[in-house]
């Protein structure tokens, strides 16, 4: 028998055999999330057609905590069993008809795993809870970058950087990417690096870092970016320019610019980059490529010197970046103040 059929049917049952796990652990997952969130809504029913007192619901769960965990082992704890019910309570709308047993299948409206959706059921607002499911979906996040993103308050972030429509968009669509702005935060937020416990660092050793976590950099940029380079030269009248970070943004098809300043944002700073972007679309992008994106990573920006040095509409944008996560609590008392100004003004 030739040695290469054999090797080949080995190859192909292999990788039928991983796609087959792949499946079913999927299915494995679908289900379990569809069996707690059922189990949440008879926790409720019975609840609800029991005494209402506190007391009672709390018996209740023990003695099925202590029923389950006797019959079918680990996983059915008291606090496990009130997530089971938060979870239900929190989607009930997703899936509003009672599930017999029979009728529990892999066809399900959640798209997450369990883990997942345990931490979800943690985020208050329903609309910041929204966008991370969603973001989660379409990135495949694990449970530990759903942890990342949440923690340095993403939604914040990117609300701060846009109108009343296109937080209303985050909200029921995710993070779209359609146009330049749509790929700004504020701040940016680079804890990742290491940086805080040093008391001082130049442009270079930031530059250093962020290379020796590019992935988690290009993370923290958001959506379809890819490297190109670092300290990228052009030289104009005999004079050599670099530019410290080149990217590419493969939905909006344009190059991406970034310097990095730990000192004083200056009206010099904002100048240079319009140089490196007018460089880059009259010489180095393509036709049918969009027009090139510039970004200033600074420790602090001074919005009235960005505002009065750019000309307006200019593809250029200031950003600040923070080297510890933010608090949560002072980024949402910002975007509160923002929605709320918003309101006033409508």
């Amino acid at each position: 028998m030739s040695e290469s059929i054999v090797a080949s049917l080995i190859v192909e049952v292999r990788e039928l055999l991983r796609a087959a796990r792949v499946v079913a652990a999927r299915q494995v997952n679908a289900l379990a999330v569809l069996t707690n969130f059922e189990i949440g809504r008879r926790i409720v029913q019975h609840e609800q057609g029991g005494e209402p007192r506190a007391e009672y619901g709390k018996s209740l769960l023990q003695a099925l905590s202590h029923a389950l965990t006797e019959e079918f082992g680990r996983g059915y704890s008291l606090e496990n069993l009130r997530l089971f019910r938060r979870f239900f309570l929190v989607y009930q709308d997703r899936l509003p008809k009672s599930q017999t047993v029979s009728g529990i299948s892999s066809t399900s409206p959640f798209t997450l795993g369990w883990s997942h959706y345990a931490f979800l059921t943690g985020i208050d607002d329903p609309a910041e809870r929204t966008f991370y499911e969603i973001e989660a979906t379409k990135q495949s996040w694990s449970l530990r970058e759903l942890r990342r993103q949440y923690d340095t308050s993403l939604y914040e972030r990117l609300a701060l950087s846009r109108d009343k429509d296109a937080v209303h968009t985050l909200a029921t669509e995710g993070h779209v990417v359609s146009k330049p702005s749509d790929l700004l935060k504020e701040p940016y937020v680079l804890e990742f690096l290491g940086l805080e416990q040093r008391p001082s660092y130049s442009e270079s050793e930031l530059e250093a870092s962020i290379i020796d976590k590019l992935e988690h950099f290009l993370l923290e940029l958001g959506k379809g970016f890819l490297f190109e380079g670092r300290q990228r030269r052009f030289t104009f009248d005999d004079e050599h320019f670099y530019v410290d970070l080149v990217l590419y943004n493969r939905l909006l098809r344009c190059f991406v610019l970034i310097d990095l300043k730990i000192g004083k944002l200056t009206h010099q700073d904002l100048g240079q980059m319009q140089m490196y972007v007018n460089y880059y679309d009259r010489h180095v992008k393509l036709p049918e490529e969009g027009p090139t994106i510039g970004i200033i990573l600074c420790k602090k920006k001074h919005e009235a010197l960005v505002e009065i040095t750019l000309p307006e509409g200019a593809n250029i944008h200031a950003r600040e970046y923070r080297l510890i996560l933010p608090s949560k609590e002072d980024l949402r008392s910002k975007l509160l103040e923002w929605t709320a100004s918003i309101g006033q003004e409508d």
